[in-house]
């Protein structure tokens, strides 16, 4: 499958994981608080930052009852819809200062647009890529409409069936978007590890020929650091500055340290897998001497034979092999011997 291209990171498996930090709706209605979480963001090592681009009225309708209205156990019980999202989004004449800060910083800016009016927004920002949302995976609509913007889309599939995966992949590609990327998500917040199922990336990879990533919202990072393994391309991660100070996503996101450890495992879990490896490496070489091999073990006289009393297999590793001490018992030696000699076959012939 190929390498992607998003800002100035390419994207694949001969890369490292492209991460990405999703500030959603912590910062809390400031600007402010906004802007240092870009910088927490980006001082812990992220690649990419994302927010969301809707407002309320774009989202969902103003009624405070009946299927508007949160019922189920959660972070957000008893909120209507309208009401979370008018706490949760970002205002759109934040964007440009938020973006600004990302470029500035080093991170690559881009956003989720959940209807054609926030998607034609972000184009006049020039963002180099769209996320789809997995609540909005099933939008055959407005995956066309991003699709034909030609710029990669990265896509969640959070409680997509196999079929409507295959309808988003169809939709995207007939619109013009061969570069996409498929994220694997647990839509509950917080996800248990239990119940992320990572072995799904790898199987998604191999039907659709793509990249295939993680949109983790466990809590802490071992689901993350295990998808490389799989073959994560590309993790995506709540991000805020403390979670004792709340957000609507507060609960399930890391704080800096975290997002740190996180940047930082990942790398190391990707520069692990390597390829495949048989034999001593150039590192191991000064490790041979700890291995096996046959020494002579009590002086010997030349014509003597070899026994249990004055041959051993011992460490270090600089005489024969082991597997012929069996052959070499009852055989005589050529020359005196003393204890401590590595045995070669030039003693013997």
């Amino acid at each position: 499958m190929k390498e992607i291209t998003i800002g100035n990171k390419r994207i694949g498996k001969g890369n490292p994981p492209f991460i990405i930090a999703e500030m959603s709706g912590n910062h809390n209605k400031s600007l402010d608080r906004a802007l240092d979480i870009v910088k927490a963001a980006a001082k812990a090592g992220a690649h990419a930052f994302k927010i969301q681009t809707y407002t309320p009225e774009t989202m969902t309708l103003n009624i405070q009852t009946g299927d508007f209205r949160i019922e189920s156990n959660g972070l957000w019980k008893g909120k209507s819809l309208f009401e979370l999202y008018k706490e949760a989004y970002t205002p759109w004449e934040w964007h440009q200062t938020i973006f600004d800060c990302c470029r500035e910083l080093g991170m690559i800016p881009f956003s989720t647009p959940f209807d054609e009016t926030s998607l034609e927004f972000l184009e006049t920002l020039d963002v180099p890529c769209y996320k789809i949302a997995s609540f909005e995976n099933n939008d055959i609509p407005l995956l066309r409409k991003v699709a034909s913007k030609g710029k990669p889309m990265i896509i969640s599939t959070g409680m997509a069936s196999l079929g409507e995966i295959e309808n988003v992949v169809k939709t995207i590609t007939e619109a013009g978007c061969y570069d996409f990327i498929l994220l694997k998500c647990t839509s509950s917040y917080p996800a248990s590890p239990g119940n992320s199922n990572l072995n799904t990336i790898p199987y998604l990879r191999d039907i659709f020929d793509c990249q295939v990533g993680l949109s983790d919202h466990t809590l802490g990072i071992g689901a993350a650091v295990a998808s490389v393994a799989l073959g994560s391309t590309v993790i995506e991660k709540h991000f805020t500055l403390n979670r004792d100070e709340g957000g609507v996503d507060s609960a399930f996101s890391l704080e800096p340290e975290e997002f740190a450890s996180l940047v930082k495992e990942t790398d190391a879990a990707w520069k692990s897998l390597g390829g495949v490896s048989i034999g001593p490496t150039k590192e191991e070489k000064n490790s041979l001497q700890f291995r096996r091999s046959i020494y002579i073990s009590k002086d010997i006289k030349a014509g003597e034979e070899m026994t249990m009393e004055n041959l051993r297999i011992i460490r270090p590793g600089f005489g024969l092999d082991p597997k012929y001490y069996d052959l070499l018992l009852g055989k005589q030696i050529k020359k005196d011997l003393k204890m401590g000699t590595p045995l070669s076959w030039e003693l013997l012939l």
